[in-house]
């Protein structure tokens, strides 16, 4: 595996898939070649990931090739790091999410987010789920976190959830 231009391979297949949803193309099946899926499958990231930013990117200019990069390249690190570069074999279970209007000391999305992230983390979510959609960039936006960011805080802090709503309380204010 090339570790040094990662960053280089992944950008052309985001490109290619930002085109290809430009153009029409829907079938996320069509979006790579085996080798391209090899690539992506090998640093732990899904083409599901790879659709969302394209679609996101055609519709909202969101989250961008930089945004995407920085989330990538932190479950590429877990993935190859934590995980050994074994896919998890789990899937989150949407319904068990906490709503999208709940909250925790008075932040909404911040406890859907949460397990959102870990899910993210471990290569664990649905295709019905994009780590940085529109939910979430609003809520990274009115907290001022960086989605990357917060990826590495729910690393730090897997087990402590507390620790990661203390910190985005702190982060909030600090705005």
């Amino acid at each position: 595996m090339k570790h040094y231009d990662f960053a280089d391979k992944f950008r052309a297949l985001y490109e290619k898939a930002v085109k290809l949803y430009a153009a029409g193309q829907t079938d996320k099946a069509a979006y790579f070649t085996a080798s391209e899926q090899t690539f992506l499958a090998a640093n732990g990231i899904s083409v599901q990931a790879m659709y969302d930013y394209a679609e996101d990117h055609n519709n909202y200019g969101e989250p961008g090739y930089d945004r995407a990069l920085a989330i990538e390249t932190v479950r590429r690190d877990y993935f190859l790091n934590v995980q050994q570069g074994k896919p998890s074999t789990k899937v989150l279970d949407v319904d068990a999410m906490p709503a999208k209007t709940d909250a925790v000391k008075g932040i909404e999305w911040l406890p859907r987010i949460i397990p959102k992230a870990k899910a993210k983390l471990r290569g664990e979510l649905p295709a019905s789920l994009m780590y940085s959609c529109g939910g979430d960039r609003n809520f990274f936006k009115q907290h001022n976190i960086h989605p990357a960011e917060f990826l590495t805080l729910v690393w730090r802090n897997l087990d402590n959830d507390r620790a990661i709503v203390d910190w985005v309380v702190h982060r909030s204010a600090a705005k």
